[in-house]
């Protein structure tokens, strides 16, 4: 599913009008859409009661026309005008025409506290994709009562139209007096604001409806929110005839002293995603303590110094990665004078290296402290920071990364020319020509250790495959948030280990391939 911007949805306006469409036909293809969600919610019962609450522009316009349809759909309307609107609106006229109840809200709230009483469903049409501007005055108070109507006895169901209003569509950034919607109904296309927090915690369910957008402008959009369906369409296929040599072979350098963990768990993730042969380079004296609890994989014994790899095994690595399809870099290796020299050295073999390359915790932050290394990798990368080694990638804020979490990426990907993994809830994955996705889940069960050492491990054996770097990356980033979300369902949001995830990951693959 296809994600917008204010901007962009702007522009798909402009081109549906282009194409013969006008603007009037938008406003009520989307109020008519709104009223018909509705009306299933409410169901069929008598008597049901819907207080729109309309602002000044083409969002209020859609709830005028939402009320219209509820109205002769034979639902008890209230309309509350949080703003006066023309004479010569041709819709508040049609209302006016049918006796429903419209009046203009100040600085008395009684009509809204009148309207409030007994109500079934309170629909936004505040403030939609327009210019994001604080919330007050008005605006501001009747937000609050609504707000506090919700945790009331026998609360209304609150829908908003396109956006709960307070939240931008862009960010998903909310104001302290945005409000909390159930169902959040996107008009043509969802809004990227809507699949990030804070927003995604505002919009509640959100229900795309078409309002007859050109399709093709819309096919075009940059930005996807990852689906089933989407990943099923590019995992890689597993042919009855094939051997371990058809699903390749990965290398992953990871390890050390203090985290052994992180080595065995990476290279688990990259067997059990579905990778034909795995090789762990390691510190030499860490190898025999993996070796013991994980006979899959092969092992290429690292020369080390107290525990650490050690710069010159960067020549050790050189020789054997021209054997490999993919080349993981960074689990568990530690930071540090010689793991910084230990990279540096191995950069010129990524200058013509064959593989790709998954670079990952210490291999980021070690490279982060290295001027331009991007510059010295042409192998195509897929690079997996959480918000900290994003900061120390771009010199950036933390805050600042995560205050725009969608545009981080896509900047950071572009600047770096690799793909991005910005991880977190709403996993955000960025390609360097400007392709994006938004992985679905926000899941407080992968807030454990060493579950993106998984995640490396699942981005490489897709690689391994031969998908491209973005597709592995958003195939893999969904494939693993799904697993958990699958362990969640059993274990809850607490005490779910990294290594739980290994043994599901290929039940979410069979039944991600067996998707209809």
């Amino acid at each position: 599913m296809k994600l917008c911007g204010a901007e962009e949805m702007r522009a798909l306006e402009e081109a549906a009008v282009a194409s013969g469409t006008t603007l009037d036909a938008l406003m009520e293809a989307a109020g008519l859409a709104v009223a018909q969600e509705v009306w299933i919610s409410l169901g069929a019962a008598p008597e049901r009661k819907a207080v729109v609450l309309v602002g000044p522009g083409n969002n209020g316009g859609d709830g005028l026309v939402a009320a219209r349809h509820l109205h002769d759909f034979g639902t008890n309307v209230v309309v509350l005008l949080l703003a006066p609107r023309g004479e010569d609106d041709a819709n508040l006229r049609l209302l006016i025409e049918r006796d429903v109840e419209v009046r203009v809200l100040s600085d008395d709230l009684a009509p809204l506290e009148d309207a409030l009483a007994g109500a079934d469903v309170v629909i936004d049409a505040v403030l939609g994709t327009g210019r994001a501007r604080p919330l007050e005055g008005l605006i501001a108070r009747v937000m609050d009562r609504v707000d506090r109507a919700r945790h009331e006895p026998l609360p209304p169901q609150v829908f908003a139209v396109d956006l709960p209003t307070g939240v931008d569509a862009d960010t998903g950034h909310a104001d302290p007096h945005a409000l909390v919607a159930d169902v959040t109904i996107a008009l043509g296309c969802s809004k990227a604001g809507l699949h990030t927090l804070p927003g995604a915690d505002y919009a509640g369910r959100v229900e795309v409806i078409d309002i007859g957008l050109p399709h093709e402008a819309v096919d075009e959009l940059p930005v996807e929110l990852l689906n089933a369906r989407w990943v099923r369409e590019r995992l890689p296929p597993r042919p009855s005839g094939a051997n371990k040599g058809t699903f390749g072979r990965v290398l992953i350098v990871a390890g050390s002293k203090l985290y052994i963990g992180a080595a065995r768990l990476a290279a688990l993730g990259s067997l059990r995603s579905g990778a034909g042969l795995v090789t762990l380079a390691c510190p030499e004296s860490v190898q025999p303590l993996i070796a013991a609890g994980m006979s899959e994989a092969t092992y290429l014994p690292l020369r080390e110094h107290n525990g650490f790899v050690a710069p010159e095994a960067a020549m050790d690595v050189a020789r054997v990665i021209d054997t490999y399809d993919v080349l993981v870099v960074g689990p568990g290796l530690g930071q540090g004078g010689r793991q910084e020299a230990f990279l540096r050295q191995l950069l010129p073999s990524l200058e013509e290296a064959n593989a790709r390359v998954v670079i990952d915790a210490d291999g980021l932050n070690n490279l982060a402290k290295q001027p331009r290394w991007w510059e010295r990798v042409r192998a195509p990368c897929v690079l997996t920071p959480h918000p900290g080694e994003h900061a120390r990638l771009t010199r950036r804020s933390i805050e600042e990364i995560q205050s725009n979490r969608l545009a981080s990426a896509r900047d950071a990907a572009h600047m770096l020319g690799h793909t991005i993994v910005l991880k977190g809830a709403y996993t955000v994955i960025a390609s360097p020509g400007g392709r994006a996705a938004v992985n679905p889940y926000a899941s407080p069960a992968l807030a454990s250790a060493g579950t993106g050492d998984v995640l490396a491990g699942v981005i490489s054996g897709l690689l391994a495959q031969g998908l491209a770097p973005f597709e592995a990356a958003c195939c893999g980033a969904y494939v693993h948030a799904a697993t958990a979300e699958g362990l969640r369902a059993d274990l809850g949001d607490a005490g779910m280990l990294a290594g739980d995830l290994l043994p599901e990951l290929p039940r979410t693959l069979r039944e991600l391939r067996a998707f209809a």
